[in-house]
């Protein structure tokens, strides 16, 4: 049981040793060094954010334009609807056998 104790302690010792080692190599950077990378992550962040938000405004003004033309091509469909009903009631009113556009009561 013994032997079982100090064979335990010693790993715990290389641990130990093996920790301190990985401490002092990822140690963490001076405080200047570590201000000025948090500014240059800001800034990339910021540029970041920049860019995503051009993007977006160019794709909804492109969304935009793209709804104005199909409006456009809507409006001028019904005007051009409207204008072949009204040409059609024209003309059927004035081919009609009586001139009047009615239908006569009598001619059955």
């Amino acid at each position: 049981m013994g032997r079982d104790d100090s064979n335990g302690f010693a790993w715990f010792l290389a641990g130990l040793g093996l920790g301190a080692v990985i401490g002092v190599l990822y140690a963490p950077k001076s405080g200047a060094e570590t201000r000025q990378d948090i500014m240059e992550a800001a800034d990339g962040g910021r540029e970041f954010v920049s860019n995503r938000a051009r993007q977006a405004r160019d794709q909804a003004a492109q969304w935009v334009e793209r709804g104005k033309d199909i409006l456009n091509q809507q409006r001028d469909n019904v005007a051009s609807a409207v204008r072949a009903g009204k040409e059609a009631y024209r003309q059927a009113t004035t081919d009609s056998p009586t001139g009047t556009g009615g239908s006569t009561a009598g001619g059955i």
